[in-house]
């Protein structure tokens, strides 16, 4: 049986991924492309859309890519546990397919997930952890 230790992405790294995936996943489509006017006076309400230079994007586009293999396919073989594709039980061959699908878009496939962040805290309650002590020490 797959046990947290096991895996090469640390906690910390995870909880930072959830909360930014979070603020990432709240973002709604752009409704006034170009406003011309001042931020300011508009409520800072562009921060809440989804521009193309997202600058949490391209935080956690960044993170993720340095990352290493190993890191990157626990990541996304975590996200497949917590969406569902297998039990704990799979790990051995969900982290496999992850490593043999890997490639150099992890982020940008990650980041098409909607619900990325509830998938990675859904597999990592199976491995009964949980990143309520890294949330803590970031709000």
């Amino acid at each position: 049986m797959a046990e947290f230790s096991d895996l090469s992405v640390s906690l910390e790294q995870l909880g930072f991924i959830i909360i930014k995936a979070r603020e990432f996943d709240v973002k709604e489509g752009v409704t006034e492309p170009d406003p011309g006017s001042n931020p300011t006076d508009d409520g800072q309400g562009a921060v809440l859309e989804d521009h193309g230079d997202d600058p949490v994007r391209a935080e956690l586009v960044g993170f993720i890519h340095a990352m290493n293999e190993d890191e990157r396919a626990d990541l996304v073989a975590l996200a497949w546990l917590g969406r569902g594709d297998g039990e704990l039980a799979d790990w051995d061959e969900l982290r496999a397919q992850a490593l043999q699908e890997h490639n150099k878009r992890t982020a940008s496939y990650l980041l098409g997930m909607p619900m990325l962040a509830d998938y990675l805290e859904e597999g990592l309650a199976q491995f009964d952890e949980s990143i309520e002590d890294v949330e803590a020490e970031h709000l």
